[in-house]
């Protein structure tokens, strides 16, 4: 688990930059150029992205676990992680009421799908990796409000075609990767029965 740690620190920490540095990210990045600061901050942020990834495989292989979830969990789980896609959507889809009235829905979609994998999940690495990124979103939210306030930033309001066009891209999303994409990319069927 020592390596899915490094790579939270590592992705998660260079994500944080703008909650706890904002200043010292806008002064460096003046100083280095923007291309030279995305570049950097995209490396180590797929650095930490890795080993992420490849730490929380390793540690899966010897799962400690802590609890077992009711399987009523799974359902609540379930439906968090449509509201998290219908969230993801929102970030993308223009002309949407949900990002007018939310204004950050990706990261307000991160903080969704970490509480959904809390619920669901009692082995010690799923809960130190999706505790780990609520905790970011809860930050980042909190941060990136207000950001927009001391800007005065305001977000256009939003249409019935984009919203319902949100929607129907969400649970499409969400069906697709529920029902197959979890199972392909991760190796575990969330809507399969007793699985």
């Amino acid at each position: 688990m020592t390596w899915m740690i490094l790579g939270l620190v590592l992705f998660l920490g260079v994500h944080s930059v703008r909650i706890v540095a904002d200043d010292w990210r806008t002064q460096t990045r003046a100083r280095i150029g923007e291309m030279p600061w995305k570049g950097l901050y995209s490396l180590v942020s797929i650095a930490g992205f890795v080993l992420m990834v490849w730490g929380f495989g390793q540690a899966r292989l010897q799962p400690e676990v802590l609890w077992t979830p009711p399987v009523a969990m799974r359902h609540i789980a379930a439906l968090l992680v449509l509201i998290s896609f219908v969230l993801l959507a929102a970030t993308y889809v223009p002309g949407n009421a949900i990002k007018a009235r939310l204004h950050h829905p990706m990261i307000l979609a991160v903080k969704v799908w970490a509480l959904a994998h809390l619920l669901a999940n009692g082995r010690l690495a799923g809960v130190v990796l999706f505790a780990a990124f609520l905790v970011w979103a809860i930050l980042d939210f909190r941060s990136s409000r207000q950001r927009d306030r001391a800007a005065g930033t305001t977000y256009p309001a939003g249409n019935t075609v984009g919203t319902v066009l949100t929607i129907v891209v969400g649970v499409a999303a969400w069906a697709a990767f529920a029902f197959w994409g979890h199972q392909a990319l991760i190796g575990m069927a969330p809507m399969a029965r007793g699985g």
